[in-house]
């Protein structure tokens, strides 16, 4: 059935979350209804490594966040909050990789929410060495929780109605992933790729040519407005990746 002109400009001024929405929507059909649902994407940027630290918000509510970096009181009281205000429901806590200025909030999460962090494997020789990194940079990581389960390359991962794909993409550090959303067009990429850079290949289980293979064949193969939120400093998409990144070019 066509929407008529009134009714597609109502649409957009009704609430999603609201009855006159809801019931507008089920007499159009279910897929319009999923179609407006909100995904929201909040960016903190934490400690002094100057981390991103994203919280994914679904339409129905639910969400994850994606390398909990807080440190300090403040970090952790901000990213509470924010989770309060919006009423959301936290179900899952994604780890790019498990360099130790990720997962600085890891404890947190699972001591306040009951949500366990989720990291690719290959990761676990980090974090036997974590509390001693942590302490040679004058942090203390006294909490370093078990994972919730393992993350596979090809992953389906569920937050509400929003669906992650998982790409194992290593080359900064053995374990790294990005989360790619195909709907919205938006990957988080951790530390394997920046706006106008990548990731360091100097620190332990780094390989620049591996790092090369898993951009290449993981991330370019994306359309080209795939928007990137990365680990460290601001977003980017795709094509202006392929076009500018000198080194990658």
């Amino acid at each position: 059935m066509g929407i008529k002109g009134t009714a597609k400009l109502r649409l957009f001024y009704i609430s999603w979350q609201s009855p006159s929405f809801s019931y507008l929507c089920r007499a159009l059909g279910v897929s319009i209804y999923n179609r407006f649902r909100m995904i929201k994407i909040e960016k903190f940027v934490f400690n002094s490594f100057q981390v991103n630290s994203y919280i994914l918000q679904s339409g129905s509510g639910e969400c994850a966040i994606i390398d909990a970096a807080c440190y300090e009181d403040n970090e952790k009281q901000e990213m509470k909050r924010f989770i309060e205000k919006n009423n959301l429901k936290l179900v899952r806590n994604l780890t790019t990789h498990c360099h130790v200025d990720h997962i600085f909030g890891n404890g947190f999460t699972a001591k306040t929410y009951g949500i366990y962090p989720e990291y690719h494997e290959a990761s676990v020789p980090f974090l036997a060495t974590a509390a001693e990194i942590a302490g040679s940079f004058g942090y203390s990581l006294v909490d370093n929780p078990p994972p919730a389960r393992y993350l596979v390359d090809g992953d389906k991962i569920r937050i509400g109605d929003v669906v992650l794909e998982v790409f194992y993409t290593p080359g900064h550090a053995d374990g790294s992933v990005c989360f790619y959303n195909k709907e919205q067009g938006f990957v988080f990429t951790g530390d394997v790729l920046f706006r106008d850079t990548i990731g360091r290949t100097d620190l332990p289980s780094g390989n620049f040519d591996l790092l090369m293979k898993s951009i290449r064949e993981k991330l370019f193969t994306l359309p080209d407005d795939t928007v990137i939120y990365a680990g460290h400093g601001p977003e980017s998409t795709i094509g202006y990746e392929k076009q500018n990144n000198p080194f990658v070019r």
